[in-house]
C-alpha cells in the first residue's frame, strides 16, 4: 500500500503544481493587460500606440514582402555571391573545415554510442578489467573529441566574420560612391533607417545563415550516417518510417511558420525607427530645450516604443505558440515514432539480427541502434525546426536585399519619391512633367551658368520655372531672398546634390566648387584634420603642404591660439563641443583658404564672426582670386560683392550688377 500511496502522492502533486502555475500565468496575462488599458481608459485621451498614428506615421504602411519561396532564393543567391567572392577563397576553405569538423563530430557521437554501450555492459557483466580499460580508452579520447567540438567553433565564429565583412564591405562601397548616402535620405524614401540595415540587419543576416548551415548540415549528415546503418542492420521499414514523419511534419511546420518572416522584416524595421527617434531627440536637444518640447518627445519616443512592444509581444506570442507545435511535432511525436520505429525488429522474433544473439545481445543492439535512432529523430527534429530559421533568414534577406537594390538604383541615378503630384505648378507658368536627371551637366573651368535650369525640390514642388544666369571667376554674387525662395536649392543643384530637372547647367569640376555652411561639419581627429578635411595627412604631404602654411591661415582667422594649445596641431578633441560656434566658422573659413577653389558657396557661415574679423577673410578670398556665392542678411557684405541675386519666392528672380546706388540701398 505504501508505494502506491507514493505514487498518488506524487502524481497529486504535480497536478497540483500544473493547476497552481497555470492559475498564476493567468493571472499575470490578465492584469498585465488590465494595467496597460487603465492607464488610457479616460475619455479623449490616446495611448502611446494610438498616438503613433499621427506622430510618426507608421500604420498600415506595406513593406517588403518576405517568404520562403522562389523569390527569396533569388534574393539569397545575388547575396551569396557577394559574402563568397568564389571557390578557391578563404570563406569557402572556412565552410570546408566546418563540414569535416561536422563529420567528424558525427563520427565522435557515432563512437562515443558505441564506447558508452561498451562501457555500461561491462559494468553489468561485472567485467572489472574490461571496464577500466574501456574508461582509460573513453578518457584518452576526450581531448581529440574536445578539440573537434572547438575547431568547429572556431570555424563558424571565424566565417560570421568573414561573411558580414564581405557584405558590409560592398554595400558600404555602394553608400558612400558620391553622394549616395546623402541622397539615400534625401532624395529616395524607401529607406528611413539606413544606419539599422548597414549594422545590425547585416549582422544578423550574416549569423542567421551560418547557424543555418551548420544547424542543417550536422543532421543531415547524422541522418545519413544513421540512416545508413540502421538500413543496414534493422532493415529500410524502421528509418523509413521516421523519413516519412520528417516530411510530413516539416510541410505542415513550413505551412504554420509562414508569419515569421514577415514578422521579422517589420521587428527589425520598427527597431530602425526607434533608434531614429532616439537619436534624433539627441541631434535636436538644444532646440527641444528652448522649447521646452520635452513633454511632446516624451510622447513620440514612448509611442515608438510602445509600437515596438507590441509587436515584440505579438512576436513572442506566436514563437511561443510555434514553440509548443514544435516541441510536440518535431521533438515528443518524433521520439514517439523513433521508438515504435525501433521496437518493430525486436518484437520479431525471426529477425535475423536477433536471431542467433542471447539476451545480453539483444540488450546491446536496443540500446545501439535503439540510440541511433533516437539521434536520428533528434537530427529529423532539427531539419524541421530549421525551418523556423529559414523563414527568419527569408526576412533578413528581403531587408538587407531591399538595402542593395535602393542602392544600386541611387548609383545608377534613378531615385523612388513620394511626389506631391506626377505634374507640379510654378508660379509663373503652366503644370509640367517631372524628370529627375533630364537636365545636363557640363563641366568647364572658371564659370558657373544656368540655362533655363528649373529649381525644383525632391517632393516635386518647382520653387523657380527657368533660372538663367553666368557668372564667371572673379565675380562675387551676392544671393538674397526669404526663406523656402530657392537659395539652398539652387546650390544643391550647383553641388549635384539634387538631380537637374530640365535646361544646363555649367560649373567647374568638382573640387573646384567648394561649400562652408552655417554650421560647419567638424569632423573626428586632430586639429590639423579640421583645417584639412576631407583630406588625409599624407594628401596634405603629397601636397606640398606644411602646418606652417596652416598656421597662416588660422592668422587670418585669428585662431593662432588654437595651435598653440597643448598637442598643437597633433591635439585630439571632440572639437564639436571643444570649440565654440564662431571658432568652428572661422575652421571653415580656413578651410576654404587651404582648398583655394575656384568657387565657393558662402551659406550664413559668418554669422557668429565680428564684422572686422568677417572683412579679413572676405578681402583674402578676393586676393586668392576665390569667386564667392554668398548668402547673408548683413548689409556689410554688399560692398565686397559685384553682383546680386534677388529671389522673391513666388516663382521670379533678379540678377544684377551691384552698382554704387544698390549698393547704397543694401548698406
Amino acid at each position: 500500500m505504501a508505494p502506491n500511496l507514493s505514487k498518488l502522492t506524487q502524481r497529486t502533486d504535480v497536478k497540483v503544481g500544473i493547476a497552481v502555475s497555470a492559475a498564476l500565468g493567468a493571472w499575470i496575462i490578465r492584469n498585465s493587460f488590465k494595467s496597460r488599458k487603465s492607464r488610457y481608459d479616460k475619455p479623449g485621451r490616446l495611448s502611446p500606440e494610438e498616438q503613433i498614428q499621427y506622430m510618426i506615421k507608421e500604420k498600415d504602411k506595406k513593406g517588403p514582402k518576405a517568404q520562403v519561396d522562389a523569390r527569396f532564393l533569388a534574393e539569397f543567391k545575388t547575396l551569396w555571391k557577394i559574402m563568397m567572392p568564389g571557390w578557391w577563397t578563404k570563406e569557402s576553405a572556412f565552410m570546408s573545415l566546418i563540414a569535416i569538423s561536422l563529420i567528424s563530430r558525427s563520427m565522435c557521437d557515432l563512437w562515443l554510442i558505441q564506447q558508452t554501450t561498451l562501457i555500461e555492459g561491462s559494468i553489468i557483466t561485472m567485467n572489472h578489467k574490461e571496464f577500466k580499460r574501456l574508461l582509460i580508452q573513453f578518457f584518452g579520447s576526450m581531448p581529440l573529441i574536445s578539440l573537434v567540438n572547438n575547431v568547429l567553433k572556431w570555424s563558424i565564429g571565424e566565417l560570421k566574420l568573414r561573411i558580414r565583412t564581405n557584405l558590409s564591405l560592398h554595400l558600404y562601397n555602394e553608400y558612400m560612391k558620391g553622394f549616395t548616402y546623402y541622397q539615400v535620405t534625401n532624395l529616395d524614401n524607401r529607406i528611413s533607417n539606413a544606419d539599422q540595415l548597414l549594422t545590425t540587419d547585416i549582422d544578423r543576416f550574416c549569423e542567421t545563415v551560418v547557424d543555418l548551415y551548420s544547424n542543417i548540415s550536422k543532421p543531415l549528415l547524422d541522418i545519413a550516417i544513421y540512416l545508413y546503418r540502421l538500413t543496414v542492420n534493422l532493415g529500410a521499414s524502421t528509418p523509413g518510417i521516421m523519413v516519412a514523419y520528417l516530411l510530413v511534419s516539416g510541410v505542415l511546420l513550413t505551412h504554420l511558420r509562414k508569419p515569421t518572416a514577415k514578422m521579422t522584416v517589420q521587428e527589425q524595421k520598427l527597431e530602425g525607427e526607434y533608434r531614429y527617434v532616439n537619436s534624433r531627440l539627441i541631434t535636436n536637444s538644444e532646440e527641444i530645450a528652448f522649447y521646452q518640447g520635452n513633454h511632446r518627445e516624451r510622447l513620440t519616443v514612448l509611442a515608438s516604443f510602445y509600437k515596438l512592444t507590441r509587436h515584440l509581444r505579438n512576436f513572442l506570442n506566436f514563437r511561443v505558440c510555434m514553440g509548443f507545435l514544435d516541441n510536440i511535432i518535431a521533438k515528443y511525436i518524433a521520439i514517439t515514432v523513433g521508438f515504435y520505429a525501433v521496437s518493430r525488429p525486436f518484437f520479431v522474433k525471426d529477425h535475423n539480427l536477433l536471431t542467433t544473439s542471447t539476451e545480453n545481445d539483444r540488450f546491446k543492439h536496443y540500446y545501439t541502434y535503439g540510440r541511433m535512432l533516437v539521434k536520428m529523430a533528434e537530427g529529423i527534429g532539427r531539419i524541421v525546426l530549421s525551418g523556423r530559421e529559414l523563414s527568419k533568414l527569408a526576412g533578413l534577406t528581403s531587408r538587407v536585399t531591399q538595402l542593395r537594390v535602393v542602392l544600386d538604383d541611387i548609383n545608377k541615378g534613378n531615385y523612388s519619391r513620394t511626389m506631391v503630384d506626377k505634374t507640379s505648378h510654378s508660379a509663373n507658368g503652366p503644370p509640367r512633367l517631372l524628370a529627375p536627371g533630364a537636365g545636363r551637366i557640363i563641366y568647364q573651368d572658371k564659370i558657373i551658368k544656368f540655362d533655363k535650369v528649373p529649381l525644383v525640390t525632391p517632393n516635386g514642388d518647382i520653387l523657380i520655372d527657368e533660372l538663367s544666369f553666368e557668372v564667371k571667376s572673379g565675380i562675387n554674387v551676392l544671393v538674397c531672398g526669404p526663406n523656402g525662395c530657392g537659395k539652398s536649392s539652387m546650390f544643391r543643384q550647383l553641388g549635384e546634390l539634387w538631380p537637374i530637372f530640365g535646361g544646363t547647367l555649367t560649373k567647374p569640376p568638382k573640387g573646384k566648387l567648394f561649400y562652408v555652411p552655417q554650421r560647419p561639419y567638424m569632423t573626428l581627429g586632430t586639429l590639423r584634420d579640421q583645417v584639412i578635411y576631407p583630406q588625409t595627412r599624407e594628401e596634405m604631404v603629397r601636397r606640398g603642404r606644411s602646418d606652417e602654411q596652416l598656421g597662416r591661415f588660422l592668422r587670418i582667422v585669428q585662431l593662432e591660439y588654437l595651435a598653440a594649445r597643448d598637442g598643437g596641431w597633433d591635439a585630439v578633441e571632440d572639437w564639436m563641443d571643444v570649440l565654440s560656434g564662431g571658432e568652428k566658422q572661422r575652421i571653415a573659413m580656413a578651410r576654404l583658404f587651404y582648398h583655394e577653389p575656384q568657387f565657393a558657396i558662402l551659406d550664413e557661415c559668418t554669422s557668429a564672426v565680428s564684422v572686422d574679423v568677417e572683412g579679413q577673410m572676405y578681402q583674402y578670398c578676393r586676393e586668392m582670386g576665390i569667386s564667392l556665392f554668398t548668402v547673408s542678411h548683413r548689409k556689410s557684405l554688399w560692398k565686397h560683392h559685384d553682383h546680386y541675386l534677388q529671389m522673391d519666392g513666388r516663382g521670379g528672380y533678379v540678377f544684377e550688377e551691384i552698382d554704387a546706388e544698390t549698393q547704397e540701398f543694401g548698406s
